[in-house]
C-alpha cells in the first residue's frame, strides 16, 4: 500500500479513482480532438498563423472565463458545474463532428467550435482543481495534483497517436466523434459521486462580490502573485511546442498526421517520466531550483526542435521538454493550492489559470506571427530566450515554498450581542480596535501592522487605517470599513490560522490590562437640513 505523501497514496481513494480514471477517457477524447482540429487547418488553411490560432482558441476562453468559473466553483456545488461544462462540451463536440463530416466546416467556423470547447474546459477545471482537496486529505494534495498531470500526459503519449491514425484512416470528423463519446465515461462518474454536502452559515456572496473578492485576495497575496506572473512566462513561452507543431511535422519532418502525432506522443512520454519523478525531486530540490531547471532544460529542447531536420532527433529532444512542462506546471498548480484557504481557492485556481492559459494564448498567436514571417524554426529559438528570461526572474522574484501555513479557519468568532436591531444588510459598519503599545515596541507593532493591513484588505476590509492619539501617544487605533454586517462576520470567518500568528504577536505588545478593545460601530450619513425645511422627526436608525 502506498504511503502517505508518495506519488500513488490518492489511489487509496475510491472516488478519486474512479473520476481520475473516468478523465483518462475524457483527456483522451480532448486529445484525439486537438489532433483532428490541428490537422484540419492545416489541411483548409496555408497559414502558419491559423494553425497556432487553434491553440490560441482553446486556450484563450480559460483565460477570459476563468475567474467566473472560479466564483462559480467556490460558491455552487461543484459537482453540478462539472456536469454542465462536460455536457456542454459534448453537445458542442458532437456539432463539430456533423459540421466536419457534411464538409460545412471553414477555418473560422472550426476556431469557433474549439473555442466553445474551450470554453467548457474553463467551467470545469477551477471546480476539478478545487475539488481535490475535497477529495483527499492535504498531504496527499501534491500526489493527487500530480497524478492528474501524469493522467493527462500518459494520454497525451497514445492520444495524438490515436488520433494521428483516426485522421489518418476515418477522417477529422470520426476524431471529433469519438471525442464526442469520451465525455460519457466522466459525465456518469461525477452523477455517481456524492460530495459532502458543506454547511453554510452565511448566504451565498453575488457573483460579482465573490469574483472581486478572488481578485482582492490574490492581489494581496505576494507569493500567489509570484506564481501567477512565473506561470504566465513560462506558459506563453512553453506553448510555442505544442502551437507549432503540426508545422513542424509537416515541414521540417515531411510527416503527415501520424508524424504529428508521434511528436505529441513523445511530448506526453517526458511529462510522464517528469510527473513520476515529481516527489522524489521536491524532496531534493527547492521549488525554485525546480522551476529553473525545467525553464532551461525546455528552452534547450526547444532549440534542438528548432534546428533539427531529423525526425529522430525530433522526438527525442521533446521528451525533456514534456518532463520540464509538467514539472513546472504541476509545481505553480500545487503552490497555488497550498497558498490559499479553502474559501477561495477556486477563484486562485481559476486566475493562476487566467494567467497562465493567457500567456499560452498570447504565446500562440505570438510564435504563429513570428512563423509567418521567418518559419517555425525561427520562432521556436526566439521563445528559449523568453524561456532563459523565466529561469533569470527567479533570481529576483523567487517561488515560494509551499505547506508551512495552517490555511485551517481558526472558527474563534462569535458574533457579538448587539443591542441594535441590525439587518444582515445593514452598513457600512466602521471597526475601530484599540492598542496601548510602548515607545520601544512601535517599530515591531508597526511591522505587525503592515501585514495586519494586507491581511484585512485581502479578507475584504475597506479603508483601512492606524491611527495615534496626539494627547496619549501610547494609544494606536486601527480602523476599517467593510460594506455591511453580513460582510463583517463573513470577514471574521475568513480569518485561518496562519493569520492568527499576527494578532498573538500584536496581543504581546499590548500593554493594555484587558484585551484591545473593539468598537463596532454603524455609519449614517446625515443631509444638513435648509432654513425654508420643516423640522420632522429623524428617521429609523439603522
Amino acid at each position: 500500500m502506498p504511503k502517505r505523501g508518495s506519488t500513488l497514496a490518492p489511489f487509496q481513494n475510491e472516488n478519486f479513482r474512479i473520476l481520475w480514471t473516468a478523465t483518462l477517457a475524457s483527456n483522451l477524447g480532448g486529445l484525439i480532438q486537438g489532433v483532428g482540429a490541428g490537422w484540419m487547418m492545416t489541411t483548409i488553411s496555408d497559414s502558419h498563423n491559423m494553425v497556432a490560432l487553434v491553440q490560441s482558441a482553446t486556450t484563450l476562453p480559460i483565460m477570459v472565463f476563468s475567474i467566473a468559473a472560479g466564483a462559480l466553483a467556490d460558491n455552487f456545488d461543484r459537482r453540478s458545474v462539472m456536469l454542465v461544462a462536460q455536457v456542454l462540451m459534448m453537445v458542442v463536440s458532437i456539432g463539430l463532428a456533423l459540421m466536419t463530416y457534411f464538409g460545412l466546416l471553414s477555418p473560422w467556423l472550426l476556431l469557433t467550435f474549439t473555442f466553445l470547447i474551450g470554453c467548457g474546459i474553463a467551467l470545469h477545471n477551477p471546480s476539478w482543481q478545487a475539488s481535490m482537496g475535497d477529495i483527499v486529505p492535504r498531504e496527499d494534495l501534491p500526489s493527487a495534483v500530480t497524478l492528474n498531470s501524469m493522467g493527462f500526459n500518459l494520454m497525451r503519449s497514445v492520444g495524438p497517436a490515436v488520433g494521428g491514425l483516426i485522421v489518418a484512416f476515418a477522417g477529422a470528423s470520426a476524431a471529433f466523434a469519438v471525442n464526442a463519446f469520451s465525455y460519457i465515461p466522466l459525465i456518469a462518474a461525477l452523477m455517481r459521486w456524492k460530495p459532502a454536502k458543506l454547511e453554510r452559515r452565511l448566504p451565498r456572496e453575488s457573483f460579482g462580490r465573490a469574483m472581486w473578492a478572488g481578485i482582492r485576495y490574490v492581489s494581496m497575496s505576494p507569493n500567489l502573485m509570484t506564481v501567477m506572473a512565473r506561470g504566465f512566462i513560462f506558459g506563453m513561452a512553453a506553448i510555442c511546442v505544442l502551437a507549432l507543431l503540426p508545422s513542424v511535422a509537416r515541414e521540417y519532418v515531411g510527416g503527415g498526421a501520424l508524424a504529428y502525432g508521434s511528436l505529441l506522443g513523445c511530448f506526453g512520454a517526458g511529462a510522464i517520466v517528469g510527473a513520476l519523478l515529481n516527489a522524489r525531486i521536491r524532496e531534493r530540490l527547492s521549488n525554485e531550483v525546480i522551476v529553473r531547471l525545467a525553464c532551461l532544460i525546455f528552452a534547450l529542447s526547444v532549440t534542438g526542435l528548432g534546428l533539427s531536420r531529423s525526425v529522430w532527433l525530433s522526438h527525442l529532444v521533446l521528451l525533456p521538454a514534456g518532463a520540464s512542462w509538467v514539472l513546472a506546471l504541476s509545481l505553480f498548480n500545487v503552490t497555488i493550492q497550498l497558498s490559499t484557504p479553502r474559501w477561495v481557492v477556486g477563484r486562485a485556481l481559476s486566475l493562476y489559470q487566467t494567467a497562465t492559459f493567457g500567456g499560452m494564448a498570447l504565446g500562440s498567436w505570438i510564435w504563429g506571427m513570428v512563423a509567418d514571417a521567418s518559419g517555425p524554426g525561427h520562432a521556436l529559438i526566439v521563445a528559449s530566450f523568453v524561456l532563459l528570461g523565466c529561469a533569470a526572474i527567479g533570481l529576483r522574484f523567487a517561488l515560494p515554498q509551499f505547506g508551512s501555513r495552517d490555511l485551517d479557519p481558526v472558527n474563534s468568532f462569535s458574533e457579538p450581542v448587539l443591542r441594535l436591531d441590525l439587518r444582515p444588510r445593514s452598513g457600512p459598519i466602521m471597526l475601530m480596535i484599540d492598542y496601548q503599545i510602548d515607545q520601544a515596541d512601535i517599530g515591531a507593532f508597526l511591522r505587525l501592522m503592515a501585514a495586519r493591513r494586507r491581511i484585512r484588505i485581502r479578507d475584504g476590509a475597506r479603508q483601512w487605517g492606524l491611527l495615534r492619539d496626539l494627547e496619549n501617544p501610547e494609544l494606536w487605533v486601527e480602523s476599517y470599513h467593510v460594506p455591511t454586517w453580513i460582510d463583517y462576520v463573513r470577514h471574521n470567518q475568513r480569518r485561518t490560522k496562519a493569520d492568527a500568528e499576527n494578532t498573538e504577536q500584536l496581543l504581546l505588545l499590548h500593554r493594555g490590562v484587558e484585551r484591545p478593545r473593539v468598537h463596532r460601530m454603524i455609519e449614517r450619513q446625515t443631509v444638513p437640513l435648509q432654513d425654508d425645511m420643516p423640522l420632522r422627526d429623524p428617521p429609523e436608525f439603522p
